[in-house]
């Protein structure tokens, strides 16, 4: 019993598991819905952005049905081992979250959009869950790409505690970290674009209902 209602805890880089040089399964080539290849390298002039807003199901198909964004696929990120499986990072011991690859064209839909996205779509002060989902594969994450990229994110994370303050929730849990030095795991095939194989399926993304400010002055003014 007290087990089964303990705190989730990240492990360490030496309790983590191994895993494995290649993974044990091969990813589509095609995104089922928008019907470009899923993995790179991808055709010059898009930029990639990593989130992790829960289970991946769901907010993978936010991210897909966005104008601008030319690909999307789920994976396993932020943690320590390589080429894991669901079981594994499910187990919370591979230190992954549940991550949502996005590619997009930045001339149609900006990084900041998706950022007001990714916020507006999930509560970020949860920590290590979200909703009924509980786990550390659940926590809020952005892993960036550049330093534009970095720096939107923080001002985003500052502009969206503002107005989540003011309307009376607490701090927001989000890590953001670089994506190098953090691979993208790419998940088993069943998993990507879950919700488009199976519309009824379960979808545990849901916001705060407050709506994140972009293009706006600094969050301390």
């Amino acid at each position: 019993m007290f087990l089964n209602h303990r705190t989730p805890v990240l492990p360490t880089p030496e309790q983590a598991l191994r895993g494995r040089p290649v993974p044990e399964f091969t990813v589509p080539s095609r995104h089922t819905v928008l019907g470009n290849p899923l993995v790179g390298p991808y055709p010059e002039g898009l930029e990639v952005a990593d989130f992790a807003l829960g289970c991946f199901w769901g907010a993978e198909r936010k991210f897909w049905q966005t104008e601008g964004v030319w690909t999307t696929l789920v994976g396993y990120q932020g943690g320590y081992t390589e080429n894991p499986t669901y079981e594994e990072a499910c187990s919370g011991l591979t230190g992954h979250t549940e991550a949502v690859r996005v590619v997009f064209d930045p001339a149609v839909v900006s990084y900041e959009e998706l950022l007001k996205l990714f916020w507006e779509s999930h509560n970020p002060t949860q920590g290590f869950r979200q909703g009924n989902d509980v786990g550390t594969q659940y926590r809020s994450a952005i892993y960036t790409h550049s330093p534009a990229q970095a720096e939107a994110a923080d001002a985003s994370r500052a502009a969206y505690q503002k107005v989540l303050t003011a309307s009376g929730h607490q701090e927001i849990t989000t890590e953001i970290l670089p994506a190098e030095g953090r691979p993208f795991w790419p998940a088993e095939a069943y998993h990507q674009q879950y919700l488009d194989k199976n519309p009824g399926g379960y979808c545990g993304i849901g916001g705060t209902g407050v709506s994140c400010p972009i293009g706006v002055a600094p969050a301390e003014s």
